[in-house]
């Protein structure tokens, strides 16, 4: 080999297609990445009844619990995106797991509301390294024929750990309270960390960058050039906000009179994220087949007739209603994400990092706005609420199957 040679760049490693053993190798870590993700934080949000009484605050208070570790998830991830620039996606994404499930089980021990609330914080703050680094790590390792099913399994890994941690902890509290089910979730996040940090391969097209601060502020300000960007980012907030409402308050709404269930009856309703499950690889897979424009507004007009559907007082009305909302939410997000990091050219963990910035700002927001809308107006107030944001959403999927693709995509 010649001097001249050795000079020369290596290539990068080509993508990972469907067909390639390493799909399988990457993608079953990060559906466990997703799973212990939505475990963590969506943890809380069974027992909000319970921590209500305990602490004696009101519905709308007591979603602080969830809301407060989402809206300091979302302003950290912006950091998150540039950190994993600098030390490794891998590195990151179990680091962040592994202290956000400590910070978990503290949070059982908690004295008082402002001590929980600060913890839940907390572990916000430390869970930012794993979503819009896993969104990034994913789109920089697959093609463009791979990443449709491999973002909709990752997210299927959100689905199925929410659903399991919420009915785990729903039942474990009334077993023995709410303190040692929180516990048993953050127990649960090591486990996780640690099989991540075992199985997960180590990006093959990652290179350490050093932190260019004014390159950020360039980059960030760059994708909110892009008019297809900044939709789906409005995308994000509505989507989040309006599901993390729904299933916020349908707790409360199943508690009280003509209802009355114990929490375990309400945490079955958490089984419906088995729907979701189903959803995220199905309509992730159907646009990549006939288009991200197309099935994004089917997917949101899905979640707006569940909407509809949980307003009589009849059990099997809200399961069905609820069920659609899940397909909806879970169908939706997994296109909306995937188009990020597909539209986005270059600095997708940013991209991906924006994007889930919004998302979970709108499930802090919303989360807890529609505590305000239950204590006027009950389960109909709520559903006002999810309407207007879901409609919103579907407006803006319309607007944004006419913009047209950048020039690196082609128009799907």
């Amino acid at each position: 080999m010649s001097s001249s040679d050795s000079l020369r760049p290596r290539p990068s490693p080509a993508k990972i297609s469907r067909s390639d053993a390493a799909f399988w190798r990457v993608t079953g870590p990060m559906f466990l990445g997703g799973f212990s993700t939505f475990a963590l934080l969506y943890c809380v949000q069974p027992v909000m009844p319970a921590l209500a009484r305990e602490f004696a605050v009101s519905p709308a208070v007591a979603s602080l619990s969830l809301s407060v570790a989402t809206a300091i998830l979302a302003v950290a991830m912006i950091g998150a995106g540039a950190v994993s620039e600098i030390f490794g996606h891998k590195r990151v994404m179990v680091v962040s797991l592994a202290a956000s499930s400590l910070v978990t089980m503290l949070t059982a021990l908690a004295p008082d509301w402002p001590t929980l609330l600060a913890l839940r914080a907390l572990a916000g703050l430390a869970l930012s390294g794993l979503p819009a680094v896993a969104m990034a790590y994913i789109a920089d390792e697959m093609d463009a024929g791979a990443i449709g099913l491999a973002m909709g399994l990752y997210i299927t890994g959100n689905t199925l750990g929410g659903m399991a941690g919420r009915l785990v902890v729903a039942a474990l509290s009334d077993l023995s309270g709410w303190r040692p089910a929180i516990a048993a979730a953050g127990a649960v996040g090591l486990v996780g960390a640690a099989l991540i940090a075992f199985a997960l391969p180590v990006s093959r097209r990652f290179s350490p960058r050093r932190p260019d601060f004014r390159g950020l502020a360039a980059t960030l300000e760059g994708h909110f050039s892009d008019p297809g960007l900044r939709l789906l980012f409005a995308e994000g907030f509505l989507l989040l906000g309006s599901f993390v409402c729904a299933y916020n308050y349908i707790g409360f709404r199943l508690a009280a009179a003509p209802f009355s269930f114990s929490q375990t009856i309400i945490g079955l309703v958490f089984v419906l994220y088995l729907i979701g499950a189903v959803s995220a690889p199905v309509m992730g897979e159907l646009a990549s087949r006939y288009g991200r424009r197309r099935m994004l507004w089917i997917a949101i007009a899905i979640e707006l007739a569940g909407v509809v559907a949980t307003l009589p007082d009849n059990i099997f009305a809200i399961v069905f209603g609820v069920g659609l909302i899940t397909w909806g939410f879970f169908g939706a997000h997994s296109i909306a994400s995937s188009w990020v990091g597909l539209r986005a050219h270059g600095a997708r963990a940013q991209a991906s990092a924006l994007y889930l910035f919004f998302y979970y700002v709108g499930a802090s927001l919303a989360g807890s706005a529609g505590g305000v809308f239950f204590a006027r107006a009950g389960w109909p107030g709520v559903a006002g609420l999810l309407a207007a944001l879901t409609g919103a959403a579907l407006v803006i999927a319309l607007r944004l199957s006419k913009v047209p693709p950048p020039r690196h995509l082609t128009p799907r």
